[in-house]
């Protein structure tokens, strides 16, 4: 397999998926079963493999990841009753050589998101990733188009969107139960524990860590870094923002109605509470503006607090949506409430997330050829928005940015920050 450069990683990927040159989608498995393989079936990808391991609709086929303990606990989940035990690698370049392989879902952590699936692109198979899709806002439009040219499924981990009460809430929205939906709030508000300061030492023998690290900048290996805590990384995750965030920002965009970026972003943040290892902020108030031509806008604004696991307006992380004929409050976990101009309740569902409708429309999606719910347009749109709030909060100021170019347009620095610099991390450079 051709390797990424340093300095693209992303167009390399995109060249050596070309190079693959592996058939494209074949017969699927007995009783049409689609053949899956899971690339990081620790942490979230565990509860996708609860769920897909007891699914007639689905085979697994492979079972991937760089900590071999993990790995272990994922082949005995698996194993179960299958007729056919999984096989397992630390390598996903087998998994994606393996032509009886239908599609792949990649729960690795962020910053192999957008490299991975767009292997898997090219290699013929139909992808499920985790939320957010990518790691820069330049990762998502590349995926976007190694989806087109691949002509296969991508669908992103945000299953609010296939969740049914979720669904009745914008089709609400949308018909004008609030009138017009003028402006938008989203609320990150919990708890995350603090890390600590810890020194670099070897990692666990059971992790190949370089492997890990990837396509991100070398690093020394942190015990308060793995598992899960490298979403508090530069080099990794994009903070709670684009955790736990990056849900409710997507269903505020979906009620507001947005499909396009934003093109003014203001933000403030950092942290105000943790001492510890982490970099992304415990505090953070970002404010998004759309101008939709002819004196038209509309406003989304972000508020986190990961130091507070009180329930704000009923909901520890959710969704208020105002309209010039009354306002909804919507909790992705919970349920919607529908109050009028005097703030009498008009109607209300309960509801809370569904992993297996998501799964579902998944697979139906393959065998259709139809756009899944959150397809990769939908997740780049609304991981793009934890991007540009980042960078907002970073540089501490005002951004200007131009929907159609992707590029920020009033700060060259703060352009630079839309990709990243790749590792070159298989061998030899392309190119």
């Amino acid at each position: 397999m051709s390797t990424p450069t340093r300095r693209d990683f992303l167009h390399a990927t995109a060249l050596a998926s070309t190079a693959l040159a592996l058939p494209s989608l074949h017969a699927q498995g007995a009783n049409n079963r689609i053949r899956l393989g899971i690339i990081g079936p620790g942490g979230m990808g565990t509860n996708h493999l609860k769920s897909l391991v007891r699914n007639p609709d689905v085979e697994i086929t492979w079972l991937c990841d760089v900590d071999a303990k993990r790995l272990d606990t994922a082949a005995k989940l698996a194993q179960g009753d299958a007729a056919k035990p999984p096989r397992t690698t630390a390598d996903m370049r087998k998994v994606l050589e393996d032509s009886t392989v239908d599609a792949v879902l990649i729960a690795t952590p962020d910053h192999w998101h957008a490299p991975a699936t767009i292997l898997a692109l090219g290699a013929g198979k139909h992808v499920y990733v985790e939320k957010p899709c990518s790691h820069t806002l330049r990762e998502g439009r590349l995926m976007i188009e190694a989806a087109q040219k691949a002509k296969k499924v991508v669908q992103v981990g945000t299953q609010s969107r296939s969740t049914e009460h979720v669904q009745q809430a914008m089709a609400k929205l949308h018909g004008g139960a609030i009138g017009e939906v003028i402006s938008a709030k989203v609320w990150n508000s919990q708890f995350r524990r603090n890390i600590g300061h810890v020194q670099p030492s070897d990692p666990p023998a059971e992790l190949d860590f370089d492997t890990w690290l990837g396509p991100a900048p070398k690093v020394l290996y942190q015990s308060n870094m793995l598992p899960g805590a490298w979403r508090w990384f530069h080099a990794f995750g994009e903070g709670d923002i684009g955790n736990d965030g990056v849900h409710d920002l997507d269903l505020g965009r979906w009620g507001l109605g947005m499909d396009t970026h934003p093109t003014r972003i203001a933000a403030l943040g950092g942290k105000y509470f943790h001492d510890d290892d982490q970099q992304w902020p415990d505090t953070q108030s970002v404010l998004f503006e759309y101008d939709l031509g002819g004196g038209k806008k509309r406003l989304l604004s972000f508020e986190q607090r990961l130091w507070s696991d009180y329930h704000q307006e009923g909901f520890e992380n959710g969704d208020a949506f105002y309209g010039t004929n009354g306002y909804m409050i919507l909790g992705k976990n919970g349920g919607w409430k529908i109050y009028d101009k005097k703030d009498k309740l008009r109607e209300e569902a309960k509801g809370t997330p569904d992993l297996l409708a998501h799964h579902r429309n998944f697979i139906e999606c393959i065998r259709s050829g139809a756009t899944p719910a959150a397809d990769i347009r939908e997740g780049h749109l609304s991981a793009s928005l934890c991007h540009l709030a980042n960078i907002a909060t970073r540089t501490g100021k005002v951004i200007e940015f131009d929907p159609k170019a992707e590029r920020i347009t009033n700060d060259a620095e703060a352009n630079k920050m839309l990709t990243r610099e790749y590792r070159d991390h298989w061998g030899t450079p392309v190119g």
